[in-house]
């Protein structure tokens, strides 16, 4: 088992790692920019690395910075959690060039499924279902483009292929739009990404979002978790998510689940890992690959039982996977709520000192959170404060329970969006189970 890890992250998921540290018996480093010393991961790691000023580009993603004080501690790995630096290539040579362990996968599989194109032909060859489009970069010639764009059948969506975060994207109706979207698409690429590729696919009108975690131990062994449904999303964030995905027939979800687990092993997977797609008409499409644990992880965690932080660890101890996929046994249901410090109507950040916090409990419910009564919420970094998961032995249980979580949660000093969750455990179309992509935007009066 390793012997000291670097947790290089802030906020739930640094302390959510390191508890799993703990358990494991493994030290901890926790890295730190100036402001957030104050943060309880911070004060409960066995030793603390101060890593430079609040902004995130002079602290969080500075990897020069981090791998010095993998230096100073004799720490062996370090843990990139989500968001930051979790799926950047270039920190994760630097780190095994550095003689230390990335906890993930190699910086080859990060680079090969950071690019939507390369990502999706891997996937195809490995037979996991994927969405029509131009198989690669559109080409130039007006003539050719049209040709795609009539074979895959409108509506299309133009992407960059070095896109993200709801970024370089334009949905095409009609034939006649088409060679003005892609090139309006192409120069906002080359000025937002450095990268002006841009790429076709079939735009599916109202697909959900379902995912799929697997672990994988890079030595030929790989599983599925089950799937999770996160649909409810708002500018392609997302708000609540929920495992597993209600109503989709279990030979549906069979197929694409070991195609999942065939493809971790032939790109050579190591770690946790989620694979994303648009879901409609009982067809997964897949979209991209999460290189790294999720926010939504817990959700998956209840109804397996199975702690994926842990079982990251473990497999970049060199350890193979502790559980069989036989042993994998999905059991009730589960939802989390993002708790974010923001305005519930206007969601603009509302960073500010927390004057009183009480955590829901009973039966079933989980919190993850770094908050604690005084902490005073940085406006420098991302709003998330906490998520509270509920389980229960059916999907109306664990329903139940979110409910009356959320009526016990109490922040005051800041507002949170508790407010959009209760109204969203209101609404009966969430409640049936099964909404789409655009429902909560059209919900909250957006247009999508």
């Amino acid at each position: 088992m390793l012997d000291k890890v670097v947790i290089a992250n802030r906020g739930e998921i640094a302390l959510r790692i390191l508890r799993a540290c703990k358990e494991l018996g493994i030290k901890t480093v926790a890295v730190h920019s100036k402001i957030d010393r104050e943060l309880m991961h911070v004060r409960m790691a066995d030793e603390a690395v101060c890593i430079g000023p609040n902004k995130s580009t002079d602290s969080y993603l500075n990897v020069p910075a981090i791998i010095s004080a993998m230096e100073i501690t004799d720490a062996q790995a370090v843990h990139p959690g989500y968001g930051f630096l979790a799926e950047n290539a270039n920190f994760a040579e630097q780190v095994a060039k550095s003689g230390f362990i990335f906890i993930g996968p190699s910086a080859d599989v990060i680079r090969l499924m950071g690019d939507k194109v390369s990502a999706k032909n891997a996937m195809k060859k490995a037979g996991v279902p994927t969405v029509p489009g131009s198989d690669g970069a559109l080409p130039d010639d007006h003539e050719e483009m049209l040709k795609i764009g009539r074979k895959v059948g409108y509506p299309v969506i133009i992407k960059a292929a070095a896109g993200g975060g709801g970024r370089g994207m334009r949905v095409v109706q009609t034939e006649a739009h088409l060679i003005n979207a892609v090139q309006v698409t192409r120069s906002e690429a080359g000025a937002a990404f450095g990268d002006s590729t841009v790429y076709m696919e079939k735009f599916l009108q109202n697909p959900r979002h379902v995912e799929i975690q697997v672990l994988s131990d890079g030595k030929g062994h790989a599983i599925h978790l089950g799937d999770r449904d996160c649909s409810l999303q708002r500018r392609h964030q997302k708000v609540l998510e929920e495992a597993p995905a209600p109503g989709i027939p279990q030979k549906v979800r069979d197929e694409v689940s070991a195609a999942c687990v065939k493809a971790c092993i032939d790109i050579g997977y190591s770690g946790a890992g989620t694979f994303e797609f648009l879901y409609e008409n009982e067809n997964f499409y897949f979209i991209e690959m999460n290189t790294r644990v999720q926010v939504e992880h817990p959700v998956t965690e209840m109804v397996t039982g199975i702690d994926i932080v842990k079982e990251q660890l473990r497999i970049a101890s060199g350890l193979p996977l502790s559980i069989k996929q036989k042993d994998v046994v999905i059991r009730g249901h589960a939802f989390e709520c993002r708790i974010n410090a923001e305005d519930p109507k206007t969601f603009t950040p509302c960073p500010g000192k927390v004057s009183h916090w009480h955590a829901p409990g009973g039966p079933g419910i989980r919190v993850d959170s770094h908050l604690y009564n005084g902490y005073t919420i940085p406006p420098f970094y991302d709003s998330l404060i906490a998520k509270v998961i509920s389980y229960g032995d059916d999907r109306a249980t664990a329903f139940a329970r979110m409910r009356t979580a959320l009526d016990e949660t109490v922040v005051e000093g800041i507002r949170s969006n508790i407010p959009l969750h209760q109204d969203l455990l209101r609404d009966d179309a969430f409640a049936r189970g099964g909404v789409n992509i655009h429902y909560l935007e059209k919900k909250l009066g957006m247009q999508h």
